[in-house]
């Protein structure tokens, strides 16, 4: 960390301090939430920027919130897989059940489509965000500087590897096996409920010969018995689907890592710019942006490139987006989000690699990867024409400290969140001198 940048760096500590100790858990439209958002919509004031507040609706448990459903349909299926041997007919509302599930699960779970959101409860969240523009009020492009306000779920299968924090296989094992054994059983069980509603439906609407070949075969008569005892394991494996995202809110993840570390970094480079306007890139107007509800499903970014679409805001716009910043052996720029089928721009990944070689930081990840689950909001910024990335410095292995309470400030370092902080003025020169060389070229993959 460079000596000027200590005192901003230590502003952000404070930060995110507040946000873990003073408010704690902030759920996607909860009031932990909307305390955060307020409390950096004050810090801005407090610099003499104007904040603006944008609300949207959410429904928290539409996408990776309600994980645990999919564990209470595969009990249902458990379950009532032994009543559909009496009653077939029943095989035909637990296909129904399967593939509803399933579907949503690829819509919203893994694309993190909203067309489920109105099946489930909603609440209100907001976007946070403040402008800095030079003297005379003139510019020519914008970079905003995001992070999301909003902490997930507590992961209970990533807590109880704590006891394994100092064997990462063992740790790995631990939240990644339960997790993919749940899994397994139940997509064995839906498919299982599909298969016999297609075979037993065959059979008895349409008559057909290759159902009746199936069921009176000697290879079915075999299947049809083990099945007896399967959903017993599927049913254990479906629990530990349930235990995926702790629903009490007051064990939910705190948050100092992910992500009062991207809320805090923004803020403070924008405090920087704003006390030392001789180092404001010519003819550049920056944005401060607290994000809302990007653990539902990227909700808050979402809502802010739809509600500003075609509208000067999002022209010309460079997007560094700030997510984790605590691990200081895992300084990063994530490229691409691999469940969104959305690639970053390569123009802002190359100034991040270039300035982490400047600093001289070595990362154990090479200081690029794939963001490996989920989404983060560098997606609906690179789909609105955005050039955009995620800096991040976070070991990517889902460890004992993601998503769940445990993740605190007292686990990192303020000089590690310093070293953040030189990197994204790094890139913001590279930035600047990049549009007076070249223009704005948008997103390029």
């Amino acid at each position: 960390m460079k000596p000027e940048s200590k005192k901003y760096a230590d502003e952000a500590f404070e930060i995110i301090q507040h946000a873990e100790k003073e408010i704690g858990s902030r759920l996607p439209g909860s009031d932990g939430e909307k305390k955060f958002a307020d409390y950096m919509a004050g810090k801005l004031r407090e610099i003499g920027i104007k904040p603006v507040k944008e609300e949207f609706a959410v429904s928290p448990r539409a996408s990776i919130g309600g994980i645990p459903y999919a564990g209470y349909a595969g009990i249902i299926l458990c379950v009532a897989s032994y009543f559909a041997r009496h009653i077939p007919s029943l095989w035909f509302a637990m296909a129904g059940l399967g593939l509803l599930v399933i579907i949503w699960l690829i819509s919203s779970v893994f694309l993190y489509s909203t067309c489920f959101d109105m099946f489930f409860k909603r609440e209100i969240s907001q976007n946070v965000y403040g402008e800095l523009t030079p003297p005379d009020g003139n510019y020519d492009y914008t970079i905003i500087l995001s992070g999301h306000t909003d902490t997930s779920w507590c992961w209970k299968h990533s807590e109880h590897a704590f006891k394994h924090r100092d064997n990462e296989i063992k740790g790995i094992i631990a939240t990644y096996g339960k997790v993919g054994f749940g899994a397994v059983c139940f997509f064995l069980m839906a498919f299982y409920s599909i298969f016999m509603a297609i075979v037993y439906g065959s059979y008895t609407v349409f008559e057909s010969e290759w159902a009746y070949n199936i069921l009176s075969s000697a290879g079915f008569n075999v299947f049809f018995n083990i099945m007896l005892f399967v959903p017993i394991i599927c049913a254990v494996g479906c629990c530990f689907v349930i235990m995926w995202a702790d629903p009490d809110p007051r064990n939910a993840s705190k948050g100092a890592m992910d992500n009062a570390s991207g809320i805090a970094l923004s803020y403070e480079v924008m405090k920087y710019f704003k006390e030392n306007p001789d180092k404001m890139p010519p003819n550049c107007r920056i944005i401060d942006f607290n994000c809302g509800s990007e653990e539902a499903g990227l909700r808050g970014s979402m809502a802010f490139t739809e509600q500003h679409k075609g509208e000067p805001i999002l022209d010309n716009a460079w997007n560094i987006n700030i997510d984790s910043v605590a691990d200081k052996d895992y300084f990063e720029v994530v490229i691409k989000d691999d469940w969104q089928f959305t690639r970053f721009d390569r123009d802002l990944e190359e100034m991040f690699k270039e300035t982490f070689a400047e600093l001289e930081i070595e990362s154990k990840t090479g200081g690029c990867i794939h963001n490996p689950v989920g989404g983060c909001d560098s997606t609906p910024m690179t789909k609105a024409g955005i050039k955009s990335v995620t800096f991040a410095a976070q070991n990517p292995i889902l460890t004992y400290y993601y998503h769940t309470w445990r993740d605190t400030s007292d686990r990192f370092e303020p000089e590690t969140v310093g070293t953040g902080f030189d990197v994204i003025l790094g890139v913001i020169d590279k930035i600047a001198k990049f549009q007076e060389e070249n223009g704005f070229n948008g997103p390029r993959k």
